[in-house]
């Protein structure tokens, strides 16, 4: 199994019980489970996030609520980039690469447009919150 960080096992257990409805903080959002491979640790880990979908491409922001640094999980997909996300009950093989440059500012501001919280998350701090697409295989 997986390493999970007990704040988001009762989130992923909800998530999976329920085909990716949950409640609380996350009702009513785009949320998916992103499983990756840990940079450092090499064990797999899980985490929910919000996501954008635009057409058929898929992005997640590394946000982490506009700290100073990164998350975690962005530095695991930068050494791994082969991901699993789940969505609703269905499990995809995924490449994750990150978006720079004019095409980022693009995506993360109709995000923000969207989740006005990634606004005030990129005021915050002032590195770049990477945005990631996850480019599905099996989709």
């Amino acid at each position: 199994m997986p390493e999970v960080h007990d704040r988001n096992r009762q989130t992923i257990e909800e998530f999976r019980a329920n085909k990716g409805q949950v409640g609380g903080i996350w009702e009513g959002r785009p949320l998916l489970l992103l499983t990756t491979t840990g940079a450092k640790s090499g064990e797999q880990r899980i985490k929910p996030m919000m996501y954008m979908r635009e057409d058929d491409r898929l992005y997640v922001f590394a946000s982490k609520a506009g700290a100073p640094t990164n998350p975690d999980w962005y530095f695991n997909v930068l050494a791994h980039p082969a991901v699993v996300v789940e969505i609703g009950d269905r499990h995809h093989s995924a490449t994750a690469k990150p978006v720079t440059g004019r095409e980022r500012d693009e995506i993360y501001a109709r995000w923000s447009e969207q989740n006005p919280q990634f606004r005030v998350y990129q005021e915050k701090t002032t590195r770049v919150i990477p945005v990631i697409e996850l480019e599905v295989q099996d989709a």
